[in-house]
């Protein structure tokens, strides 16, 4: 099963404490800004560019390919390259498609993982704070030309596996997720303007660069 986190996900609002204080003296951005500014009514879309680490590859796996969030709700990450394969999750359930093989069909509440992406990516496209709340707190820091929103997972079962995601942005744009576990390395998903410049760039520390806004490319 794919790795949940990084990609349906996003930020939480309202009772954020202070951001630190901002670049070159501009007024710091706290977490209610962050997540109006982010927020897209559905129905949208966004390309992503994916890294994936794991012991037993050479060099972290790149996926591609683009989320969207349908007018009824439905949340689907598609992946185009290397591999074609579609995740959809509605109605308490994912469901994992691949040419070739049977779908595959897991109950969100049995994977609390995908039950996070739902609740955090859906709520930030959204801009269900109330939902948001619910499941994360936060700490947001910079302004607004260049910002980051960590979410902390309230879940004990999620916090078990999974530290923290933070989330770089730029602006009303959300360009990247770092999904950062209890054990082992970060896992980024780039997206929207961060996955095209992305484009040929195959180094994992000029990626994470980008993720981080250090680097246009």
């Amino acid at each position: 099963m794919p790795r949940p986190i990084p990609r349906l996900l996003a930020l939480l609002l309202a009772a954020a404490p202070p951001c630190a204080a901002a670049e070159d003296g501009a007024p710091a951005v706290d977490a209610a800004w962050i997540v109006q500014a982010v927020a897209r009514p559905a129905p949208s879309r966004t390309a992503f560019v994916e890294l994936r680490s794991s012991p037993m590859l050479r060099q972290p796996l790149r996926l591609e390919g683009e989320y969207r969030r349908e007018a009824d709700g439905r949340l689907v990450r598609q992946v185009h390259a290397p591999y074609a394969e579609t995740t959809t999750l509605e109605d308490g359930q994912a469901t994992v498609e691949r040419a070739g093989r049977a779908p595959r069909r897991i109950a969100l509440a049995r994977a609390p993982g995908l039950a996070a992406g739902r609740n955090g990516f859906g709520a930030l496209l959204a801009g269900d704070a109330e939902r948001l709340q619910q499941h994360y707190t936060l700490h947001a820091e910079g302004g607004r030309q260049r910002w980051t929103l960590a979410l902390v997972p309230r879940d004990p079962r999620l916090a078990a596996s999974l530290a923290r995601i933070v989330l770089h942005g730029r602006g009303a744009e959300l360009r990247c997720v770092e999904s950062r576990p209890v054990k082992g390395e970060p896992q980024r998903t780039l997206l929207a303007g961060a996955a095209a410049e992305a484009a040929g760039v195959t180094d994992a520390t000029a990626l994470a660069a980008l993720c981080r806004g250090d680097a246009a490319r």
